[in-house]
């Protein structure tokens, strides 16, 4: 018999996650990441959905060779061709989970599905019933269930049950719900559905009122068992539940909730930067648990607390949740050895060709930084070994700016598609210059409608990590790009968005599901 105070996290960063804007990962992202997920701890890795696209379809087949422990879920509507789809892309993983959905919303019905409610269960039945003919395990989605009629729901829950589901999802599609109803609803169904007791009920909560997390808990409160959640809370629109502050708010209130998760929260930290370096979105400085401030303190009367006795003003530790203290652990005089271990202990494998082009780099940043922190060594493993072959590359760059009549240009010299450009452009401000320039080089000139610059470390030598987010029609990307020299980091970031854009057009994408 399970633990009925387990609660197991399904995390579906790959999946609904990557549905963010700018959040595209490749393949090798992906399977990079869904490693990290499980060195987290995480019971379930909703891989992608196989039957959007020929890339979904290999990124989810990879996950699902590549992980072991955690079982690999496939997303699939409600339809025969779909499941099998889905099966197929799931079929090497050692523990496989089919994840079919249906809308059950008389909104959804009538406008976006067309369906009668009698139809809809039906359809609902057949699918469950298909999944479970391949042997793996089903769990059902009733896409916005939160302005679903109760009545209607139950009927739904008993029919896909009778036709072999074991889990039970009541998303919270549209951010509606507030915590006190939505608990009210998993209550309700528990006592409610015939065979309640025989399957896991799960929700997927997103952020639109800013509640994903309160009723993510509220509903593990009154019954739920499964947690539907994403890395630092991506997603669609405003995004899902947050992984970390629904396992931390679990493990800071223990009498309270008296749950437990299979979560190993010292990696929570490391998966967020690990996440935020893949898709070139910084974690924001107030970010609950995970941002720069969460263990700041300014006030001199916080500061006299925290000195006597952290628990003053602190409900966890920063240790609990990965982040160590910047630590100077190499230098310009360390050896190869020092930073091989450094590596692993960042949690990071790289082959030993790898390992030279990350000591180089430090050895170059070396000479012009002061204190090499761990920061510094994640940032150059991202940038220098784990971002894909480009279809532009940076060879040469020349900036000219002062406060002199000249307008600042630049010179840049890149690789585009295996030939070799040359390019000259004036700009309002040397940023300006280097992106008219790098544009010149690819001809195209996409719109700039974000940039970001942060300093990965403190002091004035900091590397510089630089965010861009690009559209050109209506496609939109995100780059990301790390130097000491700001306006470097900046052309990287260009250059990276470029490519992405570039990796887009190469897939035929179709419309993503939302639960």
């Amino acid at each position: 018999m399970p633990d009925d105070n387990r609660v197991f996290i399904f995390d579906t960063t790959l999946r609904d996650g990557e549905q963010s804007p700018g959040a595209t990962m490749t393949r090798e992202e992906k399977v990079r990441m869904a490693r990290q997920l499980e060195t987290l701890g995480v019971d379930i890795i909703e891989a992608g959905f196989p039957a959007a696209s020929e890339g979904d379809f290999q990124a989810v087949s990879a996950i699902a060779a590549a992980v072991k422990t955690p079982i690999v879920a496939a997303l699939c509507r409600a339809l025969a061709a779909d499941i099998d789809r889905g099966f197929e892309a799931i079929k090497k993983a050692e523990r496989r989970r089919i994840h079919t959905f249906l809308a059950t919303s008389e909104l959804h019905m009538v406008h976006k599905l067309g369906k009668t409610p009698t139809q809809v269960l039906d359809m609902a039945e057949a699918a469950v019933r298909h999944a479970a003919s391949k042997g793996v395990e089903v769990q059902f989605s009733a896409e916005d269930a939160s302005r679903s009629d109760p009545a209607f729901l139950v009927a739904v829950c008993e029919r896909v049950i009778a036709a072999g589901a074991t889990i039970l999802n009541i998303p919270d599609t549209v951010g509606y719900a507030q915590p006190a109803e939505f608990a009210d609803l998993i209550r309700h169904l528990r006592a409610t559905v015939r065979g309640a007791e025989a399957v896991t009920f799960a929700v997927h909560c997103h952020n639109d009122l800013g509640l994903a997390v309160a009723n993510t808990l509220a509903a593990l409160h009154a019954g739920a068992r499964q947690a539907e959640v994403t890395l630092s809370g991506i997603g669609e629109r405003a995004g899902n539940a947050s992984l970390e502050q629904v396992v931390m708010g679990l493990n800071t209130r223990p009498n309270y909730y008296n749950l437990t998760t299979g979560i190993v929260t010292e990696e929570l930290f490391p998966s967020c930067r690990r996440l935020s370096g893949i898709i070139g979105q910084p974690i924001p400085p107030y970010a609950p648990i995970m941002g720069r401030n969460a263990f700041a303190h300014e006030s001199g009367i916080h500061q006299h607390g925290i000195l006597k006795d952290r628990r003053t003003y602190e409900i966890m530790t920063a240790e609990n949740i990965g982040r160590k203290g910047a630590v100077v652990v190499l230098g310009k005089h360390s050896g190869r050895h020092a930073l091989d271990a450094k590596v692993k202990e960042l949690g990071y494998t790289i082959t030993d060709d790898e390992l030279l082009v990350v000591f180089d780099a430090v050895k170059q940043l070396a000479d012009r930084k002061q204190r090499i922190l761990d920061e510094d060594i994640e940032a150059l493993i991202l940038e220098k070994v784990l971002r894909r072959p480009d279809r532009y590359a940076l060879q040469y760059l020349s900036v000219h700016c002062g406060n002199v009549e000249l307008a600042p240009f630049a010179v840049v010299e890149m690789q585009v598609e295996g030939e070799t450009k040359r390019h000259y452009s004036a700009g309002s401000g040397p940023v300006d210059a280097v992106f008219n320039a790098v544009c010149q080089a690819v001809g195209r000139k996409p719109d700039l409608e974000e940039y970001q610059i942060n300093a990965i470390t403190g002091g004035t030598d900091a590397q510089g990590e630089v965010t861009v987010r690009i559209r050109d029609g209506a496609a939109t990307t995100v780059g990301r790009g790390v130097h000491d020299d700001v306006i470097m980091a900046s052309t990287l970031a260009f250059i990276n968005a470029l490519n992405r854009l570039a990796k887009k057009e190469e897939e035929r994408i179709c419309p993503q599901p939302q639960l």
